[in-house]
């Protein structure tokens, strides 16, 4: 339960009670929608998925994240209680990070939205030459936004 200040007294907040509503500018819920769909947050949620990692081995995982990047994350998602971190007492120490089950609920989504996306490909692929094309004909300069390699193949280690 958490405990609110308010006028000096506390009161207790009855969190199964509250309703969330994510397209509330104030619900807690739309931060926490952040930290799952964020472009790394969703990386790795889907990488502890497979396995529980060490902090070099899932930034090995998830190319391209900066250290920097993989902490904050990491931070969001353990405090949102997705990811639950094991420090062991060893020398050098040894940290473990693997999903909670609410993590693991939330990252089966996720995977089944990244395989949807991964084999639906060519036709997004399509869809963006086809909108470059009638772009630059009509003038406009080409959206070459986030367009990624020109060929991916297959579904990294999967």
């Amino acid at each position: 339960m958490d405990s609110e200040r308010s006028g000096g007294a506390s009161t207790t907040v009855d969190v199964e009670n509250l309703a969330f509503d994510v397209f509330a500018r104030a619900c807690p819920s739309r931060g926490t929608l952040e930290h799952v769909t964020g472009k790394w947050g969703g990386l790795i949620l889907s990488a502890l998925h497979d396995s529980t990692f060490r902090f070099n081995e899932l930034r090995r995982r998830v190319d391209g994240v900066s250290e920097k990047m993989l902490s904050q994350t990491l931070h969001a998602l353990e405090r949102d209680g997705l990811v639950h971190r094991e420090a062991q007492p060893t020398n050098p120490p040894r940290v473990d990070y693997r999903l909670t089950p609410l993590g693991s609920a939330v990252a089966e989504r996720l995977l089944a939205l990244i395989h949807l996306v991964e084999d639906r490909m060519p036709e997004v692929l399509t869809a963006r030459e086809r909108y470059d094309t009638a772009r630059a004909g009509s003038g406009e300069a080409p959206a070459a936004l986030d367009a990624g390699p020109a060929v991916v193949a297959g579904r990294g280690g999967r």
